[in-house]
């Protein structure tokens, strides 16, 4: 079953691909989302706090120097969404089906 995008949301998958284009930035970035996406569920247990604080911030340490490579500022900056497009994108390198919308005249 494939994650299907409307045409505003494919429009910004297509952006956040654009600003995440140096292999330094991607490999970061395919560490850091899993470590802030696992730190959700942990940190929902007081037992799992210390663990999730931990994968959250280096996590984050990941996704930043990923940015130092590209030369740019996270997306999420100009445009929260981009945490949510971050991980449909680490989603799909993963191999999760995305099915995006044809691109549109405003990308």
């Amino acid at each position: 079953m494939a994650i299907r995008l409307n045409t505003e949301w494919s429009d910004l998958l297509r952006e956040y691909k654009k600003e995440h284009s140096d292999p330094r930035n991607q490999a970061c970035h395919s560490i850091g989302i899993p470590m802030i996406l696992a730190s959700l569920p942990v940190g929902a247990t007081i037992v799992g706090l210390p663990l999730a604080a931990s994968l959250f911030t280096v996590g984050w340490g990941f996704q930043f120097l990923g940015h130092y490579f590209q030369g740019n500022n996270p997306g999420f900056f100009s445009d929260r969404r981009n945490l949510i497009v971050g991980a449909i994108w680490w989603m799909q390198k993963v191999g999760v089906p995305v099915s995006v919308s044809p691109q549109t005249n405003r990308s």
